[in-house]
């Protein structure tokens, strides 16, 4: 709790132009999407290995080919 009151005070004294000029900075790193984009390969990663067990498992069948012309009724 006293680390947020203190980033708070911190960010208090940063000026609004400060804030303007880091937004705009190309080499400046969105620590949060970062994290979002490792979380979700993380989850991507883990759903694939799951999906490999799986199937390995219970191996689908292959599906029936299907006719390419219905028979005529006459």
């Amino acid at each position: 709790m006293a680390q947020g009151r203190r980033t708070l005070r911190w960010l208090n004294f940063i000026s609004s132009e400060a804030l303007t000029a880091m937004s705009q900075d190309d080499k400046l790193i969105d620590l949060n999407a970062e994290r979002a984009k490792r979380v979700h390969d993380l989850n991507d990663k883990r759903l694939n290995e799951v999906r490999q067990a799986f199937e390995q498992a219970m191996p689908l069948g292959k599906p029936k080919k299907k006719p390419k012309n219905k028979p005529k009724k006459r």
